[in-house]
């Protein structure tokens, strides 16, 4: 994994200088602390920098094809790279390196923009074609790896971070008010927006080819779901082997390194059948990590000691307290670039840090198997709501919530009243693309109360309901309801937040490169393809990829109901009743006011409550998280002055590796 930077000057732009370049990979040294390169070739300047993970002594970027005419930096892995560059040698391609890169420039050249195709990977893609003068940015299927651009002084500039495009003092740096709102309803902006005006993201499964007459944005690949008339098959099995067969054979691929690769054990089902496949099937040695919290209610390390047990791993854990959560949070947000509703970023940044202190640079986890297979609360929280929509006056329907959220030690299905006033919101829009993810965006848009006048008043007319709706494909109206609720959560929480700030960012922090076998395309499309009784059986989740592993994991974890993972939220950043030393400063009257994206009169009784250990909900919980990420942005970033030179301090040793 590495960090990518770039201009391309229009004719009447200055072309790029190498110290430009230079200062922008410098802000990026946390993504390829194991060097950096840097191509000027007129009015095109790539730099890199690396880490390396492939062809350790000779995969050094940016890399060319033969003859120079075509010229890549990349952030990411291909790694289906060993069968692409045999069929490339076999058609009279020749190679310099043994580096994945290097199958990029020559797909190009066979391919031009549609080499993307080609490529099982997670990635980030600029290339550079000289002959034909544009410049081709590609971004993976599930939006693994980031890519963000902006356009200045007729130039087009691009990185792999936003701190990166800061190192020129001709992008502005401010933060984007609709972006922010986005944040507080969505959980992250929709793309291409950012937490910044001007700068925006190429989305997840796109193209971009920028010449000096414009740009041009297409989409190669897509999340697409069946028609609501497909069934089930009476058996099964069959299906439950090929996936078997298929996360065995994604696993493999992803073990591809010229390092060491361990592995994230949670306790939970997803990241067990990850290490479980490296156990079973392949020859490589195990080692796993995890987290472990001083809070019962987060901790689930008794099922991480039986999963260690079962397998023989060779595993570490590290114990995160709130007070880890307090010191390390403006680090976090640094690193993410965004607002954000929950600490849970904080604690896996700080286990990347134990990782890359353990000596690994590569780990694989089990990101993306709720998402793919149905294994969340919304999937049943929307099959439960559209049967009791079907007869809106039944008592007896409603109930059936009752037996969602079991670990929530204040679930909002808790109480019968509220549940059924809480769950009952929107029932109406049954058959609206949005209509599973409606109560989780009520909850989180409650922050909007702490918006200050001014905000709220450039927000006038802004419906969140519809913006989804108008990203929804056309086609989505023929598809299974489940289809259109994992389309949605694909490209909101999951790309834009899960692995976002909660993934590529906080690991790269240490230079940890993650890996997710589940996001495998390959995976996503035999999943999609599944009726969705094969998802969501009744209210079991995930059925059929936990039938994939009957026999292969202890049953008390293959069986075990799905507790996502999470952290303390508010309760970190107050000791005795009193705020830490940071927070009472970015949460007084004053600097809220000097910023002016926030109520300092709602914002202050929110800290009294918080301060009070009252704020036990999620909706009180999101509030003062995203506002004090909020805060901690604007510090870093508008305020500084620096644009995000350098990370902020920790308490001393916590980030230390």
């Amino acid at each position: 994994m590495c960090g990518i930077a770039g201009i391309l000057s229009r004719p009447r732009g200055q072309p790029p200088q190498a110290r430009e370049l230079s200062a922008m990979i410098g802000r990026l040294a946390h993504r390829g602390p194991d060097g950096n390169g840097i191509h000027l070739d007129g009015p095109a300047g790539l730099a890199h920098a690396r880490l390396a993970i492939i062809d350790l002594a000779g995969g050094a970027q940016p890399l060319a094809n033969e003859t120079g005419s075509v010229w890549v930096t990349f952030n990411g892995e291909i790694f289906n790279f060993v069968e692409l560059r045999a069929d490339l040698v076999a058609r009279g391609h020749a190679f310099r390196t043994q580096s994945d890169t290097e199958v990029i420039v020559h797909l190009y050249e066979d391919h031009g923009e549609r080499f993307v195709e080609h490529l099982n990977g997670q990635f980030a893609i600029a290339v550079w074609d000289r002959e034909r003068e544009r410049l081709v940015l590609a971004r993976d299927r599930a939006g693994i790896r980031p890519l963000f651009w902006t356009e200045a002084a007729d130039r087009f500039l691009f990185a792999s971070e936003a701190k990166a495009l800061f190192a020129l003092p001709e992008v502005p740096r401010r933060l984007d008010r609709r972006s922010l709102a986005q944040a507080c309803t969505f959980w992250s902006a929709l793309p291409p927006g950012t937490a910044f005006e001007g700068v925006q993201s190429l989305p997840p499964g796109h193209v971009m080819v920028v010449t000096a007459e414009g740009r041009r944005l297409e989409r190669y690949w897509d999340w697409t779901f069946p028609s609501a008339h497909e069934a089930a098959p009476a058996d099964d099995r069959p299906l439950a082997d090929a996936l078997r067969e298929l996360l065995i054979d994604a696993t493999r691929l992803q073990l591809r390194a010229d390092v060491p690769v361990g592995a994230y054990l949670s306790g939970g089902l997803d990241s067990a059948i990850v290490a479980t496949i490296v156990r079973r099937f392949t020859g490589a040695p195990l080692r796993t990590f995890s987290l472990t919290f001083e809070d019962e209610e987060f901790d689930e390390s008794g099922f991480q000691r039986e999963m260690v047990a079962f397998l023989g791993t060779d595993h570490t854990s590290i114990r995160c307290t709130r007070a880890d959560i307090a010191a390390a949070f403006p680090r976090a947000v640094f690193h993410a670039e965004a607002p954000i509703v929950r600490t849970a970023p904080t604690p896996l940044m700080l286990l990347a840090g134990h990782v890359r202190a353990e000596g690994y640079k590569v780990v694989l986890t089990g990101e993306g198997a709720d998402e793919v297979f149905g294994g969340y609360d919304i999937f049943k929280e929307a099959k439960v709501r559209r049967f009791w929509a079907r007869s809106p006056g039944s008592a007896s329907r409603p109930r059936i919530l009752e037996r969602l959220y079991p670990y929530l030690r204040h679930s909002p299905a808790a109480g019968r009243a509220f549940t059924q006033a809480f769950f009952k919101e929107g029932l109406e829009h049954a058959n609206e693309p949005w209509f599973a993810h409606a109560p989780r965006w009520t909850t989180t848009r409650r922050i909007h109360q702490f918006f200050s006048p001014a905000l709220r008043e450039s927000l006038a007319g802004w419906d969140p309901y519809a913006e989804i709706a108008g990203r929804i494909p056309a086609a989505a109206a023929g598809w299974v309801p489940m289809g259109r609720d994992q389309y949605v959560e694909a490209h909101t929480l999951m790309s834009g937040y899960l692995l976002c700030s909660q993934g590529d960012r906080v690991a790269m922090a240490h230079s940890i490169e993650g890996r997710f076998p589940f996001l495998d395309h390959r995976v996503i499309e035999f999943a999609n393809r599944l009726p969705p009784q094969l998802k969501l059986h009744g209210l079991q989740e995930k059925y059929l990829l936990k039938k994939s592993m009957a026999g292969l994991l202890p049953e008390s974890i293959r069986a075990r109901t799905k507790q996502p993972y999470r952290a303390p939220d508010s309760q970190s950043f107050f000791v005795a009743g009193r705020p830490v030393d940071y927070v009472a400063d970015l949460l007084s009257p004053a600097r809220l006011a000097d910023a002016g994206h926030f109520d300092p009169v709602a914002v202050g009784k929110l800290v009294a409550k918080c301060a009070a250990g009252r704020a036990i909900g999620f909706a009180d919980n999101m509030a003062f998280v995203a506002i004090l990420s909020t805060m901690l942005l604007e510090e870093q970033f508008v305020r500084g002055g620096e644009g995000g030179k350098g990370a902020p301090a920790c308490a001393p040793g916590l980030l230390a590796a």
